[in-house]
């Protein structure tokens, strides 16, 4: 499975809010330390800010900063909440055409058990985790990118 741009900010933005949590930050902040368009990740963060995951400060010295502890925010939770579907095949879609080897065709449970196990392993995993042992890189020139880490939630 292969998750959207969308929930790739998503993960990015929040992360970023975990390496800089002394401090409010601003969606440019994050635009600009990962090449994204600041309108797309407007977008981003009004939902992340719908879901609790951000909290939103207006004003003049306004920003951003986590809405959560970063121990609380499951990758799971997030993924669920930003992708638009996890149809992997037109036999999960209720208004496709019915299949004709869907009477004997053991594919949709299989990639539906595929889908439970994927997200199973996110929840194992916080943006805690995600960003342990990492610091909020600075350049000269401004905030340097986070690569996105995942470290193996312990069992």
């Amino acid at each position: 499975m292969r998750l959207t741009s969308y929930t790739d900010y998503a993960l990015r933005t929040l992360m970023f809010l975990a390496l800089n949590r002394e401090r409010l930050v601003t969606i440019g902040d994050i635009a600009d330390a990962h090449q994204i368009a600041k309108n797309h990740l407007t977008k981003v963060v009004h939902q992340l800010g719908m879901l609790g995951f951000v909290e939103t400060v207006r004003g003049r010295s306004g920003g951003l900063r986590l809405g959560r502890e970063p121990a609380d925010i499951r990758v799971g939770d997030v993924v669920r909440q930003t992708e638009t579907d996890f149809y992997m095949a037109s036999c999960f879609d209720q208004e496709a055409p019915r299949c004709m080897y869907s009477s004997s065709c053991e594919l949709k449970g299989a990639l539906a058990r595929a889908t439970h196990a994927y997200l199973e392993v996110l929840d194992g995993v916080t943006l805690a985790q995600m960003v342990a042992g990492q610091t909020a890189p600075q350049t000269a020139d401004g905030i340097a990118p986070i690569e996105l880490h995942f470290s193996r939630a312990s069992a």
